[in-house]
């Protein structure tokens, strides 16, 4: 008889993806529903996962939260991840961001160590979170396990560590870029007046920066 998986849910979530919770208990998943400071599920103690729907991740990106949200999880469990769920060219029916900054927002979550898999409906992210639970628990012999909250320092830290992570940035460059544009969405979206603007940034630094940003990925197909 195969060993019992459990999953920590944070109840808030639980009311919100009904399918999710009723795969798992389907997939045969024991679950334990309460409130988290931080992430949706607890698969181990080194383990943890945030779900963001495309809507959701676009919505939390403009209310400057995105950041905040997953590195404190990431403090909190060392392997932790991202649910991406949804289809993914969404991101082009929204009016106030563009696609760039929410490209730009998700290789800088990877860059800080914490990988985003994409599902298509909460179906698949219970079998993903099953899954994922399952290894940690009977292949490394671990525990879910509620963690005390690191709280993260700042928003602005968060929003000054996004922009710097763009090359030939730094954390100086980053502050004046935001002072002058107020949020990470809009700096993105004016990256070409940052030569004019900014001092320090010349068309070069733009260019590197505009090219991270709309280039395709070229990291293949998972195996």
């Amino acid at each position: 008889m195969s060993a019992l998986v459990k999953i920590i849910v944070d109840s808030k979530e639980a009311g919100q993806a009904g399918k999710v919770v009723s795969s798992l208990k389907s997939l045969g998943a024991e679950l334990e529903i309460k409130p988290l400071d931080v992430g949706d599920y607890i698969l181990s103690d080194e383990c943890a996962a945030e779900r963001k729907t495309v809507t959701d991740f676009v919505s939390t990106l403009m209310r400057r939260k995105l950041f905040e949200q997953v590195f404190a999880l990431k403090d909190a469990y060392p392997n932790a991840f991202l649910i991406f769920e949804g289809y993914a060219p969404l991101i082009h029916k929204f009016s106030r961001i563009k696609p760039g900054a929410v490209w730009a927002a998700m290789f800088t979550l990877v860059r800080r160590g914490v990988p985003i898999i994409p599902t298509l409906n909460q179906r698949e992210t219970a079998q993903l979170l099953y899954s994922a639970a399952r290894l940690e628990q009977t292949e490394r012999k671990r525990t879910p396990r509620i963690h005390p909250v690191k709280k993260f320092k700042s928003l602005r830290d968060a929003q000054i560590y996004f922009i710097s992570s763009l090359p030939g940035i730094g954390a100086e460059r980053a502050h004046s870029i935001l002072e002058r544009y107020g949020t990470p969405a809009k700096a993105l979206d004016n990256i070409d007046s940052w030569p004019d603007e900014i001092d320090g940034i010349g068309s070069k630094t733009a260019e590197k920066a505009r090219k991270i940003l709309h280039s395709a990925f070229e990291g293949g197909k998972a195996s």
